[in-house]
């Protein structure tokens, strides 16, 4: 997953990333140090073995300072051996047998395969879906909004709304147990089944045949003329940082509800309609949807019924078959490609900034912003910790008789003002953004990216492909509670993928 080496802000938010020696990360930079305290030890003891080691600690240092279009030669390695590891142990492919008598059977696949769907009832006399990781015991929520558009609006209303965001994600800080929050957009051309069974439906059999048919021909064609956006903030919870940790999920989900509640309220002022947590259903039919994109119709059908429960379950959510491959991911009816950003934009960017990279387009698309706020009590020392870093490179340069560039100023600067707006209330969070494009016809996957890349662009992002990592990437930007870094995290707790 791609970092950037110093803060970003837009107004009172602030993005704060890891810091290492020459932008290696915390990781890099303990490795390159202890390198050369090695060779300097083994020079004091006898000059013959340090010759000998001079090469590979040579060649060492070289994997881990030498990068390839921004990412360090040792990650690409490790990134490569360990896809390796995964197809030869067959980790790259699923498939749904059509009789499999086993308790798990319809797990689905990758990193979703621990999680499942409940149904939980919200205290007003309805149900609400949530997503559980039996592994981590994170629970998701799904909330469901419609934003609003700052092209209607007068500037200093789209100004206020961007306040009224920074606020909330400030105020998220002060919440412990909320571990991250996604922000995902899903847009696609519009299938047509819902404008068909409404209007088609109610057609007057005695009506003249010249309407019908224009009504017909009305009806067919607008797919091609309008697409279906959905918006969704996804608010994952971690029950062990409660005030009061319980192993009771019926007590982890009643503080969820309670938790939502206020979550809920905050985002009037963030220029968005809340229209409802989702449910069981609606996220099943979401997977099923991403995971089939031929079915989105029957999908739409299935959601309008009177009993969508009993059509749209956890076990049709995932896919018939599914293959990972280094640049892609193959799914039932479907090929998809995600990306993520490299950093952040680095200048000053207006409230419409990602506009371009949300537009519905002619493929199915998903955007996820992922947003991790840090605990109120850590943010200070996080941001005294940058501008620690920003200073001994400036310090480090000058006694080694290098010039500053002015990027090293400019990163100087704003560490330094970062830690002024968040002694003064602003709040810290890590934030990474992914795209999954994907296309129902090998042939146009080529175009389709090219169009997910010139968006970006516009957007000013900095994207690359998740070589590698693309069922990772795209169950990511399904936004039901999983976070690359999370993974990132386990798979080093647990010596492997």
């Amino acid at each position: 997953m791609n970092t950037t080496t110093e803060p970003r802000t837009y107004g009172g938010w602030r993005l704060a990333r890891g810091m290492g020696f020459w932008g290696l990360g915390l990781a890099g930079t303990l490795l390159l140090m202890g390198a050369m305290v090695a060779l300097m030890l083994v020079m004091a003891w006898s000059w013959q073995v340090a010759v000998s080691a001079a090469l590979p600690i040579a060649v060492l240092t070289g994997l881990t300072v030498g990068r390839v279009d921004g990412v360090p030669i040792s990650e690409l390695l490790l990134r490569r051996l360990r896809w390796w590891r995964a197809r030869h142990a067959g980790w790259h492919v699923y498939r749904a047998g059509v009789l499999v008598d086993h308790p798990r059977a319809l797990d689905l696949p990758g990193p979703l395969a621990a999680r499942e769907l409940l149904e939980i009832e919200d205290g007003r006399g309805g149900t609400f879906g949530l997503v559980r990781d039996r592994r981590t015991g994170h629970l998701t929520a799904v909330l469901r909004v419609a934003a609003a558009t700052p092209a209607l609006v007068e500037r200093d209303r789209a100004d206020e709304w961007v306040a009224g965001w920074h606020q909330w994600l400030a105020s998220l800080g002060f919440t412990d147990t909320i571990v991250w929050v996604a922000v995902t957009v899903t847009t696609r051309p519009a299938s047509g089944t819902t404008l068909e069974d409404r209007v088609l439906s109610r057609l007057d059999p005695d009506a003249p045949a010249s309407a019908r048919r224009w009504l017909a021909d009305l009806v067919a064609a607008s797919p091609r003329a309008c697409a279906d956006v959905t918006t969704t903030v996804s608010i994952t919870i971690d029950p062990a940082r409660m005030a009061e940790p319980t192993s009771d999920l019926l007590e982890q989900t009643a503080d969820l509800s309670r938790l939502l509640y206020g979550a809920e309220t905050g985002l009037a002022a963030c220029g968005v309609g809340f229209l409802g947590r989702a449910s069981a259903a609606w996220i099943a039919g979401h997977l099923r949807s991403a995971y089939d994109p031929r079915a989105a119709g029957e999908v739409e059908r299935a959601l309008a019924a009177d009993d969508p429960d009993g059509l749209l379950t956890w076990a049709d959510a995932g896919p018939i078959a599914a293959e990972e491959a280094w640049d892609h991911y193959r799914h039932d009816t479907g090929t998809s490609v995600t990306y993520a950003w490299r950093e952040a934009p680095r200048q000053r960017v207006t409230s419409d900034v990602l506009g371009y990279l949300l537009a519905p387009g002619r493929w199915p698309k998903r955007v996820s912003l992922l947003l991790r706020p840090l605990p109120a009590s850590q943010a200070t020392r996080v941001l005294e910790d940058q501008v620690q870093a920003a200073s001994f490179r400036t310090r480090w340069r000058q006694q080694t008789g290098r010039d500053t560039t002015a990027r090293e100023e400019q990163d100087a600067d704003q560490a330094t003002q970062a830690a002024r707006e968040e002694a003064a209330g602003a709040g810290v969070v890590l934030a990474s953004a992914y795209a999954t494009v994907t296309v129902t016809d090998d042939a146009e996957l080529a175009a389709a990216t090219a169009d997910l890349t010139a968006r970006a662009d516009h957007s000013r992002l900095r994207v690359r492909p998740l070589s590698g990592g693309q069922a990772a990437g795209f169950c990511t930007t399904l936004g039901i509670g999983v976070h690359p870094a999370d993974l990132a995290a386990r798979t080093w707790e647990q010596g492997g993928r």
